[in-house]
């Protein structure tokens, strides 16, 4: 007899429950725990002695009471990824709470208010890159608009032998750190042969000036990238019967590293986004930003294996699982495909199109081979301005332009449509403009060009609507997370526009978002690159009463 989506999810409840605990209450504890995965071994942070920690499965309408003990020697902390909550229960030190002290138990309790795939993971110094995360499955309180036979969580996350803190100064110290495919003479004389000496010389010329390379994709390379906490070599397989509709819960809760997801064989049909239910939209492949959530539902009808692939965006490796009728089968690893390479688009430089270098401020062709690079030495990001891509995720013409392995359909932001229109969906009361900004070569990172330590927060008005306009101003992704409140990104669907808690900013592009401020309290803002928010792209969020309830008050 197979078990049915609930049943196996009580089972799970109940390993995490002492005996005799009230339905709603669970328990969790943060411990050090040496580990080795993927043949790099290092004393990591767990959850309830594993990594992934726990897949929590909660019930919408339900209340839960969540004990989070303390067994290492500094603070730790939980935050909620996406889940609508009083802002006292957001698990964020410094603005949440003060943390949880070693040896302490600190006790959440909040109500489910929606459902959908979420996760949790630790919001202290670089925890979340030791190991201190998980899944959240909520089921809904009504019949959901999809059908499926059985579904699986699929973790993605990245693991390093080094610790997030010596990660994060090696950047410091050198940003291109851990950039193992630098250019070379050959590949200057390949694309002199293939745009002309001229040509090659000025692009070079012109990311020496920015301190970077168009292989500046990832800002970390040398991850061993796992599947639920498996290596490839160990193989995650989810078991189905030929021709039944399987529900993949897809969670990136990396560190630093984007993914491109494929199933060769299989079709997908994205049903969910970041918990809220979408018009299905079939794709062969789709891309992850950092904390970004996917549900997708695929049938196999062949008895064999299906490689559950999940290719990083710098084309460095694979997060491999395995989809099977019966255990010990392994689907097919093809070869990585080529890395991509950033282009002159990526520069964030309005106007710059195909390589007018007569638009570029001491660049022009009658001065490039004297200019003085030591003007651009360290050059801030935020002096250039982003270009608008309607009808992409990308700049067009930029390197990171995705396509499919075969072909085949590759998902874009513009078709995520919401499966119900939004109730309030109105113009917004008023735009902010963030700037997305940095200095690669001293590597810090920064909103409107001043890091958070300097900066005054963001204050909304609880009912507003308010635009951001997120204007990304550098050379990298930028996944930006608002906690405690929805952003409805606007891709041209009106009412229809999906609700999501995880936007991603490509480079040289603008991006907008309309926020319901309804959620009162003081929330954080950031990029979820670990070592960008870390470096300074940061804010925090204050929604206060209006006036009239606040003088009432």
């Amino acid at each position: 007899m197979r078990l049915s989506n609930t049943a196996r999810g009580l089972i799970a409840l109940a390993a995490l429950m002492p005996l005799g605990a009230l339905a709603g209450t669970y328990n969790l504890t943060i411990d050090h725990q040496p580990m080795t995965i993927d043949g790099k071994a290092k004393t990591a942070m767990t959850i309830n002695g594993g990594i992934p920690g726990p897949t929590l499965h909660f019930q919408e309408g339900e209340e839960v009471t969540i004990n989070v003990t303390n067994k290492l020697d500094v603070d730790t902390s939980i935050h909620w990824h996406g889940l609508l909550l009083p802002y006292t229960e957001d698990g964020v030190p410094g603005i949440s709470f003060d943390g949880i002290k070693p040896g302490e138990t600190y006790t959440y309790r909040f109500p489910i208010k929606q459902a959908g795939t979420y996760w949790y993971h630790s919001h202290s110094g670089f925890q979340e890159q030791e190991g201190i995360y998980g899944p959240i499955v909520i089921e809904p309180a009504n019949r959901e608009p999809f059908k499926f036979d059985r579904e699986y969580v699929v973790m993605l996350s990245d693991w390093s032998a080094e610790t997030g803190s010596q990660i994060f100064s090696n950047l410091k110290g050198q940003s291109d750190y851990y950039n193992y495919i630098q250019q070379t003479v050959g590949s200057f004389i390949k694309d002199a042969k293939a745009k002309g000496f001229g040509t090659t010389l000025k692009e070079r010329l012109a990311w020496g000036g920015m301190r970077m390379m168009p292989t500046d994709i990832s800002d970390v390379s040398g991850y061993s990238f796992l599947v639920n906490g498996k290596s490839t070599d160990d193989n995650w397989t989810g078991l189905f019967q030929p021709g039944e509709r399987v529900r993949l819960r897809f969670i990136n809760g990396s560190a630093m590293s984007y993914f491109d997801i494929r199933i060769p064989g299989l079709k997908m049909t994205v049903v969910q986004a970041d918990g809220n239910n979408v018009q299905p939209v079939t794709v062969d492949e789709f891309r992850m930003a950092v904390a970004e959530t996917y549900d997708v539902i695929v049938q196999p009808k062949d008895d064999r294996a299906y490689s559950i692939l999940a290719e990083s965006i710098d084309r460095s490796g694979f997060a491999r699982g395995t989809l099977a009728p019966r255990e010990g089968l392994a689907g097919e690893i093809p070869e990585l495909r080529e890395r991509p390479l950033l282009t002159m688009a990526d520069m964030s430089m309005a106007g710059m199109g195909e390589m007018d270098h007569s638009n570029m401020a001491g660049m022009d062709d009658s001065n490039m081979p004297g200019m003085d690079h030591s003007k651009m030495a360290g050059m801030d990001h935020s002096k250039m301005s982003a270009v608008a891509a309607p009808n992409n995720d990308y700049a067009p013409g930029s390197g990171l332009t995705p396509s499919a392995a075969d072909g085949g359909k590759f998902l874009v932001y513009g078709d995520l449509k919401a499966m119900a229109p939004y109730a309030d969906y109105r113009a917004p009361d008023r735009e902010i403009e963030l700037r997305l900004t940095g200095n690669m070569e001293r590597y810090f990172w920064s909103i409107n060009g001043t890091k958070y330590s300097e900066a005054e927060p963001i204050r909304l008005t609880y009912g507003e609507r308010v635009r951001i306009k997120f204007v990304n101003d550098t050379m990298m992704n930028h996944p930006m997370h608002l906690h405690g409140m929805w952003m409805q990104l606007d891709k041209g669907n009106g009412r229809f526009n999906p609700l999501k808690h995880v936007v991603n900013v490509a480079p040289n592009t603008t991006l907008t978002v309309d926020v319901p401020v309804d959620a009162l309290g003081e929330w954080a803002f950031h990029c979820h690159l670990m070592y960008h928010m870390a470096s300074g792209m940061f804010r925090k969020v204050i929604v206060e009463p209006p006036v009239a309830q606040s003088a009432a008050l």
